[in-house]
């Protein structure tokens, strides 16, 4: 189960993945080139690190490049979370706009040119909304978690299968993922 004051804590994290998971540019890759490595907890700094250093070797060009024959050209590294379950039936259309709903509940609009179930959006919607003291905030985190668990396993698995440099990014962004579940209280029993 997600813990929303863990997950808030790392709301700086998803902002960060939510950047560099949008076509690239010279600012989406100013965040990487000036380290800031102290942000990231120990457990999502190597991943980041292998990342930044693979994105570095590259020029502004090679990694458009690299962008686009990632996530627009293949189906198994697509961006949209639902996606790799759904793919084009009426159960995604039914958990698109229950997503987008969730969306409208904490104030956010969404553009008509991008589906709600967009890695960076879902990612910015985590870092911009005020979802922590919202009543149905935990009830919509778990819904959005989930769909970003689902989604973000099989993205990654894809990535990783063909060497690619975004695999440890998502893995990164799925560590942070686990930095956010509540922790499990044994009860001990008295003996």
């Amino acid at each position: 189960m997600i813990d929303l004051v863990k997950l808030d804590a790392h709301r700086e994290l998803f902002g960060f993945f939510a950047g560099q998971l949008v076509y690239p540019d010279k600012e989406t890759f100013a965040s990487i080139q000036e380290g800031g490595e102290e942000a990231f907890p120990a457990s999502v700094m190597e991943p980041v690190s292998k990342y930044r250093e693979q994105m570095l070797a590259r020029s502004m060009e090679e990694i458009e490049e690299l962008y686009v024959d990632t996530f627009d050209f293949e189906k198994s590294s697509t961006l949209y979370m639902t996606y790799f379950k759904y793919e084009d039936s009426k159960d995604r259309g039914q958990l698109l706009t229950s997503l987008k709903l969730v969306y409208e509940m904490f104030g956010m609009e969404m553009v008509d040119r991008e589906l709600p179930d967009f890695l960076p959006l879902m990612l910015e919607f985590l870092y911009a909304a005020d979802w922590l003291h919202h009543p149905h905030g935990l009830m919509a985190m778990q819904t959005v978690i989930s769909i970003l668990e689902d989604g973000t396993y099989q993205l990654m698995k894809s990535l990783e299968s063909k060497g690619n440099p975004y695999y440890p990014l998502i893995k990164a962004l799925r560590e942070t993922f686990k930095l956010c579940l509540s922790q499990e209280v044994k009860v001990h029993e008295p003996v």
